[in-house]
């Protein structure tokens, strides 16, 4: 995988060129995307390439459900077909503004729902490489890119990432823009970033965002808190022996590791993910419904008709719910700095069960905006990617960063013979 940290320190030494390494970026997609389809849209060559800021030198891919003046949006759906916005989204216009050169627009599954897209899995072709956000995970993964924008509703950033094998973050709510993308559902729609390492998307969020967000190593190893709760046994044995695994490298390193058990709040709040995301992509995607339903997958057109049918006073306790999870999640780091949990019940399925896999251990996350990443480097017995999910405290996401950079450390200290 091509990685942010030493793309940017080779520029910056004289080592590298912006032009030679965007010219690799779009070589590795012209060799590799054929096979793993990651890619929805390509920015024609010739495009010039930033002279400077942070990002220079950097390709990035950009989920497509984002807008793009130079290339198509078409947001996973024959609906849009040939559409071409007039303006980026913000979060497009930073990455310019800021160096970063947008190669692509990475395939999204329809309208950035569950219906699997043509993207494979880097590490297997038979797995699925997640959703909403495969493209963008699996670019990565695949070393066509060095970083890639997503988003998350559900687990559509950390549940990609882990089954590509790479570092996925999820920002607290509302820390990046979503203006100029396909809304799903306002109040948990949340864009994400992916690249090859913790380090590598903690630079490149803090380079796109101009905060400091962890790209230094932690000072002390973290107090973690091992998180139990009742969707445990829906993990994969193998999935649950992976946490187990992470908390005692973390214990032998120095980390003081306990166990949290889920709040009753925060259960509620899992349950009311799913009225709340249905409600909002019903009115959010009211249009489709109205004029296109006979060009929606049939598992979309069900849901928003299921929201549809969502009374206002339904929502309105969801939301209600949805708040004293978010109040109870903050009481959760009152004696931990981070929770430990799985970041899906296992590896990739495979994509002939014609899933993206399951969100049941990110959505109560999106729901309370809570920051997340995935930690990679741990794998099944198949040798497919198992990955670690790290859960901050809502707006301390350069704490959560700096104890995944130091987890991932030490996790591949602990496979070393």
């Amino acid at each position: 995988m091509q990685s942010v940290s030493k793309i940017i320190a080779d520029i910056a030494a004289g080592r590298d060129t912006p032009a030679g390494t965007i010219a690799r970026s779009r070589a590795a997609i012209g060799k590799r995307d054929n096979e793993i389809h990651a890619f929805e849209a390509v920015a024609p060559g010739g495009t010039g390439t930033a002279s400077e800021g942070p990002l220079v030198g950097i390709a990035v891919g950009v989920k497509d459900i984002f807008d793009t003046y130079d290339m198509p949006t078409r947001y996973g759906s024959p609906i849009y077909d040939g559409f071409r916005p007039r303006a980026d989204a913000p979060i497009v216009a930073m990455a310019r503004a800021r160096g970063a050169y947008v190669i692509g627009k990475t395939v999204t599954t329809e309208l950035a729902f569950l219906d699997p897209a043509k993207t494979v899995n880097p590490h297997d072709p038979a797995h699925t490489p997640g959703g909403s956000s495969s493209g963008s995970a699996a670019a990565v993964a695949a070393g066509m890119i060095p970083a890639a924008i997503g988003t998350q509703t559900g687990g559509s950033v950390i549940r990609p990432a882990a089954f590509c094998g790479v570092a996925g973050y999820k920002p607290s709510f509302r820390l990046f823009p979503t203006g100029g993308m396909k809304t799903f559902a306002w109040t948990l729609d949340t864009a994400g970033f992916f690249a090859a390492s913790v380090a590598d998307v903690a630079l490149f969020a803090a380079l796109l965002g101009g905060r400091d967000l962890g790209a230094d190593p932690v000072t002390s190893p973290p107090r973690i808190g091992l998180y139990r709760s009742e969707i445990d046994n829906e993990a994969s044995a193998e999935m649950r022996d992976a946490v187990t695994r992470a908390a005692a490298i973390a214990e032998r390193a120095g980390a003081t590791v306990v166990e949290v058990c889920e709040p009753e709040q925060i259960r509620r709040g899992r349950d009311v993910h799913a009225v709340v995301q249905g409600y909002e992509a019903a009115i959010s995607l009211a249009h489709e419904l109205a004029f296109h339903s006979d060009e929606l997958s049939g598992v979309l057109r069900e849901t928003l008709e299921e929201g549809r049918s969502i009374p206002p006073n339904a929502y309105d306790e969801a939301r209600r719910a949805a708040r004293h999870a978010r109040k109870t999640a903050t009481g959760l780091f009152d004696e931990v700095d981070i929770l430990l949990a799985p970041s899906a019940p296992g590896a990739g399925p495979l994509r002939s069960l014609g899933t993206t896999g399951s969100a049941l251990f990110n959505k109560v996350w999106t729901l309370t905006g809570n920051p997340c990443v995935n930690v990679p480097g741990l794998a099944d017995s198949a040798g497919m990617p198992l990955g670690i999910q790290l859960i901050g405290r809502f707006g301390r996401d350069k704490q959560t960063l700096q104890a995944a950079r130091w987890l991932e450390g030490e996790i591949a200290a602990g496979l070393r013979p």
